[in-house]
């Protein structure tokens, strides 16, 4: 099933949008391909989710999916996507943000959205920069690395966006970065299922921006810089002591699951239970 590109770009994509607007050896069109994947695999019913986004080159995604969307403004995707959550809760929603979008101006949203643990599915596509409004620093920005905006390299430290969101509250968080298919597929079968706030944090290469500015210009060569700076769970439980204390590389795979109670539930159980108060006794 996984091979079938054909099945999905019937089922799920506007022809008329294509070719997509992403430069050369951008990874947003694979992150793309890896959502419907497991969309497809859960089993969704695409009539029946709502697609979010906010502004910058990953929020432009809705718009090539034969489905209901949102095309929000800057930082908001996630407040738009708990608003649509609470008028029709029985809707599946995806909100698609950049690390600009969600850790920036839409900081505020997303770890009180995982804090109160709404039942969304956030996949952020982590490029380290603001790719579409120049290649400026962004939130997840490394230290010492270059944008338009810090020339002489970045002195800020940089948020971990899967540790934030787990500091939150968010039941389930990943990270994968581009070149483990079949593995961020999974995870976002697993993010879409969790009863809550699912958060996949996707690390995508930007040749044209953060590329660039740092000697990676090459779609080849951005793409094997992901692989070759991270290490699995599973590779980081086998080294020493010593190695895993040393260990500079991004840790990558599923990082956190747990359980907790889902904020539209416990909405709806407020709501019934007020009601039930306010309900005039019966009369002998």
């Amino acid at each position: 099933m996984f091979n079938q590109a054909k099945t999905i770009r019937e089922n799920y994509l506007r022809d008329e949008m294509w070719p997509s607007i992403f430069c050369t050896g951008c990874g947003i069109g694979n992150v793309l391909n890896y959502t419907l994947r497991a969309v497809d695999a859960v089993g969704l019913d695409i009539d029946k989710v709502v697609f979010c986004s906010g502004i910058g080159c990953s929020s432009r995604l809705p718009g090539y999916i034969d489905a209901d969307g949102l095309h929000t403004t800057h930082g908001r995707s996630i407040a738009f996507a708990t608003g649509v959550k609470l008028a029709a809760p029985e809707l599946s929603v995806i909100v698609f943000t950049g690390d600009g979008d969600l850790a920036g101006i839409g900081g505020n949203h997303f770890i009180h959205a995982a804090r109160r643990n709404v039942d969304m599915t956030v996949i952020c596509i982590n490029n380290y920069n603001y790719g579409m409004t120049g290649g400026q620093v962004s939130p997840t920005t490394p230290v010492e690395g270059f944008s338009t905006t810090t020339p002489y390299g970045n002195i800020e430290e940089p948020f971990d966006l899967c540790r934030l969101a787990i500091g939150a509250g968010a039941p389930f968080v990943a990270r994968w970065p581009m070149g483990f298919p079949y593995e961020t597929v999974a995870a976002a079968e697993a993010a879409i299922r969790t009863k809550g706030f699912g958060f996949l944090e996707i690390l995508a290469p930007c040749p044209t921006g953060f590329g660039k500015s740092n000697q990676l210009r090459d779609a080849k060569s951005n793409w094997d810089w992901y692989k070759e700076n991270s290490i699995t769970r599973v590779e980081l439980a086998k080294l020493s002591p010593e190695e895993r204390a040393a260990n500079r590389k991004i840790v990558v795979g599923t990082l956190w699951k747990a359980d907790k109670p889902e904020y539209i539930e416990r909405w709806q159980g407020l709501v019934e239970r007020l009601r039930a108060e306010e309900e005039p006794a019966g009369v002998d």
